[in-house]
Order: structure tokens, then sequence, then C-alpha cells
């Protein structure tokens, strides 16, 4: 298999800018998590999966929020079915957390031998246009190590949100900057634009909440969903062609499989809620295939149509302050 030859790591990531005492508990946690991913693969795995049955008794309010997620979306499932999902999603949301070391420290040549790939030929049929190539992904589980992944195959960026850590900023994003072409703020719209325009493949996962603000309601599983209009809107600006980017862990946690589906045709149609209807319908489709990786611990119908209940009852008693919080980021420079 042929592997892409990543860059040099970025130099602007000083360790001796983060010594002062309140970043020694991070640095304590960088630590465990860096020697964790010296272990070997299938006991990465087994760990990770025990760190899912301790979150899982442990983490309250997202154990509850889980099972309402399930409950919506799978209500064909009787009690025990929809359980049994619960702890496998806490199990694969524990073994997430093992690949977030594999995904910073994780040597190129164990990672080529964990990974097959399928319909890298439709990435290949778009950027074959002149263009740049918006990948349309979403949070599963496998998420931060799915893109290290598809570095393997092809250079791309990805989009990111600022973590409120200094120190575990300057770590993800010296490790992204590392291992793909680039990364990108969510909030950079001309930036965004202007990488697709420049040619580059960027990766995007459109399925959060972030509030009605530049969202449309539009079904998944069903259910009236806040969608953010921003596939269409970058499609639209930049010509760029949109190709759905999957990743999955394989059932006997020896690897992984990453899935290219052909690029999206008569996109974007014009209509934000058909636009947004057919990219849920899409996550939904590949959800489907393995529920258990989606991260169903966060809030994905927080936000509802005027005049619905919230969906989460008590766990919902913070979102007024969230939800100004992420305006408030919204609207910063």
């Amino acid at each position: 298999m042929n592997t892409i030859e990543h860059r040099k790591p970025n130099e602007h990531f000083r360790p001796t800018a983060f010594l002062h005492p309140r970043y020694w508990p991070t640095w304590l946690g960088l630590g465990a998590l860096w020697t964790l991913s010296r272990l070997p693969f299938g006991l990465q795995m087994r760990l990770g999966a025990q760190l899912g049955i301790l979150m899982y008794y442990l983490a309250r309010r997202r154990r509850h929020i889980t099972r309402c997620n399930i409950a919506l979306c799978f209500p064909e499932l009787d009690a025990d079915a929809q359980q049994m999902l619960v702890r496998k999603t806490f199990h694969s949301a524990g073994i997430s957390l093992m690949e977030t070391g594999l995904a910073w420290w994780g040597k190129d040549k164990m990672l080529a031998r964990r990974v097959e790939i399928e319909g890298l030929e439709h990435l290949q049929q778009a950027t074959a246009q002149g263009k740049g190539v918006l990948l349309l992904g979403a949070h599963f589980t496998s998420l931060e190590i799915s893109g290290r992944l598809l570095s393997q195959f092809h250079p791309c960026a990805a989009m990111y949100r600022k973590h409120d850590n200094p120190l575990f900023e300057a770590i993800i994003k010296h490790s992204r900057e590392t291992h793909l072409d680039r990364i990108i703020s969510r909030r950079d719209m001309r930036g965004m634009v202007r990488a697709l325009r420049e040619g580059t493949v960027v990766w995007y996962a459109t399925d959060q909440d972030f509030g009605s603000r530049n969202s449309v309601f539009a079904p998944f599983f069903g259910i009236q969903t806040a969608s953010l209009v921003m596939t269409s809107k970058l499609a639209r600006l930049s010509g760029a062609p949109v190709v759905p980017f999957f990743s999955q862990r394989l059932d006997d946690d020896s690897g992984y499989k990453l899935t290219l589906l052909p690029a999206l045709t008569d996109f974007p149609s014009g209509d934000d809620i058909a636009d947004a209807a057919r990219i849920n319908a899409v996550i939904e489709q590949q959800v489907r295939k393995v529920p258990d990786q989606y991260l169903w611990l966060h809030r994905r119908f927080k936000t509802r149509p005027e005049g619905e209940p919230g969906l989460y009852s008590w766990a919902d008693k913070k979102r007024t302050r969230e939800r100004d919080r992420e305006r408030r980021e919204e609207t910063q420079p």
C-alpha cells in the first residue's frame, strides 16, 4: 500500500511555554496518554473498552443524554436492546480516548497495517475536476484518528474548534498540523473557501447542534433536527464537490475501515432545508451500520422548533448558559 509522506512538524509548539504549575495536571494526563499509545494495539482497544465501562458509571449526565438519543432514534428496539446499545456506545467512547493518543503519536507503519479504504476512486475523481473537495464527515467516536488514517492515502485539511486549555490546544494543533495538510478554524469561513478554491481537500463534520443560527430544521432519524447550512454554503461559494467520508472500527477491533462515497450530484440545490435533509440522510445511513460508534453522548437534538419542549429533561439545566456561550464564540472575530 502506498502512503503519503507527511511534512515535518510545525515549530510553533514550545513546551517551555507551558511550565507553569497550572499545566502540570495536563502534562500528567498527556504523559499517561503517550505511554498508553506505545502499548500493543489490541491491548489499547481492551483498555479503552474498560475505560468506557468506567465512564458509563461515572458520567451520569452523559449516560442520560445517550439513553435519550438512542430511545428517540431507535424506538423499534425494546428496552433491553436500547440499554445494550447505550453500554456499547460508552465502550466505543472509551476506545476513542485511546485512539486520540494513536492519532497524535502512533507510527505510520503500524497504522498502515490497521486500515482499509473503500471508494478512494471517488475522491480521486473529485480532485481531477481541478477544484478542492469538501469531505462530508460526521461525529463518530473514531473521528480523531480518521483524519490521520485518511492522510495515509491522500493529503487533506480539517476544520477544528479551539480548545479552552492552552496546552491541550497547542498539542492538538501541533499534531494535526504534523499529519494533515492544514487545519482551519470552524469560524474561518473565508479561510475554508480560500482553501477549497486553492484545490485543498477539506474534511468537515457537520452534525452538531450549534443552535438555530445558521441552521435549518431537517429530519434526522425522523426527528426535526437543527442542521447547519454551512455545507451548502461552502459548496456554493467554492464550487467544490462534496464527497461523503466516514470511518468505522472493525468488529474485531483489529483496525479501521474508511469509506468514501460518490460526490453528491446536483448539490447544492438552492434549497437549504432539502440539502440539510439530504446530508442528514447520508449520515443516518452510515450511523445505522455501526450505531454504537456514533457519538450519542452529545445533545444532537437540544435545539427544538419553536414551541417544542426540550428532549433531555434535567440534562438541559445548563442549556441556556451554554447556548449563550456558543453564540458569543460565533460572534468573536
